[in-house]
């Protein structure tokens, strides 16, 4: 995202003038402080005070944050070979940390995992085919025997069939929308909750959270 668009944004999120955030963004690049700006400088800004200006200066730090790992993003996927023109749109219209990491999460280079492995014994296209769900005959153990290899490590139907869960459920942890629909069902309904352990000592400091839950 450009500067111009950057302080568009920001300006949109604040309600405030696009000359106003860029006059901001000037002064704090030139080294002035927030009080100096909010004291010194208000024919510049516009007459804002210092907890707009805060807000500013944290949201443009942010944008600048985002913008170096869009960035970084761009060129690991690009490395992958992977990065479709599709991917790059997505990916450069993105507003948020968050949906950065995301969209990133399935080029990300990964630890060793179950789906990892399964995929090196070579369960991907039994996976898929359970993804697709369109066999008309058959059943699940019919279709794992066509994997069976005994030296790529499967040895029996029902370890092809548990690896190729294993990449299945790879695949729902990385669908964007999955996420953001477990992110609004936790911020619409989730409890925190606190209890008292064993191990907890009797200080009366902590007493009130000993039964304490809130959303």
């Amino acid at each position: 995202m450009s500067s111009d668009g950057i302080f568009s944004h920001i300006a949109n999120e604040c309600s405030l003038l696009l000359k106003q955030v860029a006059a901001v963004a000037s002064l704090l690049e030139e080294g002035a402080t927030i009080p100096f700006i909010a004291r010194y400088r208000q024919e510049r800004t516009g007459g804002l005070d210092e907890e707009q200006l805060r807000e500013i200066r944290d949201k443009l730090e942010y944008a600048k944050l985002r913008e170096e790992r869009r960035e970084t993003i761009l060129e690991s996927i690009r490395v992958q070979g992977k990065l479709t023109p599709q991917l790059e749109r997505q990916i450069c219209v993105c507003t948020t940390l968050k949906e950065l990491e995301d969209l990133y999460l399935p080029y990300r280079p990964k630890r060793k995992t179950r789906a990892g492995i399964a995929r090196e014994k070579g369960l991907e296209p039994l996976a898929q085919q359970m993804w697709d769900q369109d066999m008309e005959s058959g059943t699940p153990e019919s279709l794992a025997a066509d994997f069976i290899d005994a030296d790529n490590g499967v040895t029996e139907e029902g370890q092809a069939l548990r690896g190729a869960r294993d990449i299945c459920a790879e695949w729902i942890n990385e669908d964007t929308n999955v996420r953001n629909g477990l992110r609004n069902q936790i911020s619409r309904h989730g409890v925190l909750q606190v209890s008292k352990s064993k191990e907890t000592d009797e200080r009366e400091t902590y007493r009130e959270y000993y039964e304490f839950s809130a959303r």
